[in-house]
């Protein structure tokens, strides 16, 4: 659309800054860099240049190749670019970068403050099964294709589903090979030991669930349906991945101790520190909630011990948004009641019990909702995103924005979360200018 001419520079693995700044003409077999010669290549001064895998720069005692390509990417400093081949200033001012990267946690600082960011988060579940399968030139996709390509795949390309389409047909080839591929002269006596000639399958070759776990295996991705929460101490959040939202269940117990905490899932230590702080509010409001201990003392740690515990443990996981859902399942530990199974929620919290904006909206909801989740507990601030959301998604779901944490309690559980006495109200401030 632009008519431009495009050209593709990989990045992946350079590890020496010649390879962006050129080398100089006195080294034998040397040669521009990969600017110039792009350019070369393209034969226009304005073309698009499109830097590939920009995360995974490298760098070695040549140099770091980051710190050259901030000449080339500074609008202040790319008019007067100089390659040390030709050792004359090129302007690169009329070239149009775009650079690809699978997470910017490995670009330089410096190198990332001189690039806008547009993140392409994952799609929903059935525009990404359209346009992954319009790619891959499937014309009528069947329900058998669509439901395979959420149970073996995830992921933001259509590599793995590709692979996977790619087996189905090799297997569909093979049985059409052993349907016709018979000899045509045989003599009796093979026809009397290996039996008459296979006949040919019948055409159109059907594919259902069951031929397709047996040519694929069991599905790899379950669709994430909410467990049951049949024990007290069970809350169910939203996590964000770099491959779209997840479920992510929280797990509590408490036994006779002395007021220890323990967490366990891999945990980084905003997230411990998120836990820290919603014992600490529970702690805080316990009278007013009637949460006990073992014994039926108002404090709740007071001779025990609590152990978290958040699932796949072999996965990191980090960030505050979980410090609602932290809340909650302890809450439900405490208070010996069940957790809502159709709710899933996310949050930052603080101490005075407020509920904070978080990220990756979009995502936690379509995972909310490919889980069978039917209601969403959101900060207030997030109302926002919601807009972003497909129109059915939205309808399917219903969303409590809360702003703080007796909204959240009331909402997670059957009946509301009654407080004893109710909290008192922030005085209002009068100016008196």
């Amino acid at each position: 659309t632009l008519g431009r001419e495009f050209h593709r520079i990989a990045l992946g693995g350079v590890c020496d800054q010649s390879d962006i700044r050129g080398h100089r003409r006195t080294y034998v077999g040397s040669l521009p860099g990969r600017i110039i010669n792009g350019l070369k290549t393209a034969g226009v001064n304005n073309p698009v240049f499109l830097l590939d895998e920009v995360d995974k720069l490298g760098k070695s005692l040549q140099g770091d190749p980051a710190a050259a390509l901030l000449e080339v990417l500074d609008p202040e400093q790319n008019h007067s670019f100089t390659d040390h081949y030709l050792n004359v200033a090129f302007d690169l001012s009329q070239v149009l970068f775009i650079a690809t990267a699978n997470t910017v946690a490995t670009i330089p600082p410096a190198l990332l403050d001189r690039m806008e960011v547009l993140q392409v988060p994952g799609e929903w579940v059935r525009t990404s099964q359209l346009v992954r399968l319009r790619i891959l030139k499937v014309s009528q996709p069947s329900r058998c294709l669509l439901w395979g390509v959420g149970g073996y795949t995830r992921e933001a390309g259509v590599r793995s589903l590709e692979r996977k389409i790619a087996a189905i047909c090799r297997a569909v080839a093979v049985k059409v090979a052993e349907g016709h591929g018979a000899p045509k002269e045989r003599s009796s006596e093979c026809l009397e030991q290996q039996g008459e000639k296979a006949a040919p399958p019948e055409m159109p070759i059907v594919v259902d669930h069951m031929a397709l776990s047996d040519i694929l295996g069991p599905p790899m991705f379950d669709m994430e349906v909410s467990e049951r929460l049949t024990l007290p101490g069970v809350a169910v959040g939203l996590a964000w991945t770099p491959l779209g939202g997840e479920l992510m269940f929280v797990e509590a117990s408490r036994m006779e101790g002395d007021g220890q905490l323990t967490l366990t899932g891999q945990l980084g230590d905003v997230m411990k520190e998120s836990a820290h702080l919603a014992i600490s509010w529970l702690r805080t409001n316990a009278k007013r909630y009637q949460l006990t201990n073992l014994t039926g003392s108002p404090d709740p740690l007071e001779g025990t011990d609590i152990h978290l515990h958040f699932p796949a443990g072999a996965v990191t996981k980090d960030g505050p948004s979980a410090g609602v859902t932290i809340v909650t399942c302890l809450a439900s530990l405490f208070s010996g009641r069940l957790v809502r199974s159709d709710v899933a929620m996310t949050g930052e919290i603080t101490l005075r019990g407020l509920v904070l904006p978080v990220g990756g909206i979009k995502d936690k909801v379509l995972a909310a909702h490919r889980g069978g989740v039917k209601c969403v507990v959101l900060p207030k601030r997030n109302q926002k995103d919601l807009e972003e959301l497909p129109a059915n998604v939205r309808a399917d779901l219903d969303f409590i924005l809360a702003q703080n944490l007796d909204e959240v309690l009331d909402t997670a559980f059957e009946g509301g979360f009654p407080a004893r006495g109710s909290s008192r109200p922030h005085p209002q401030l009068t100016s008196k200018l």
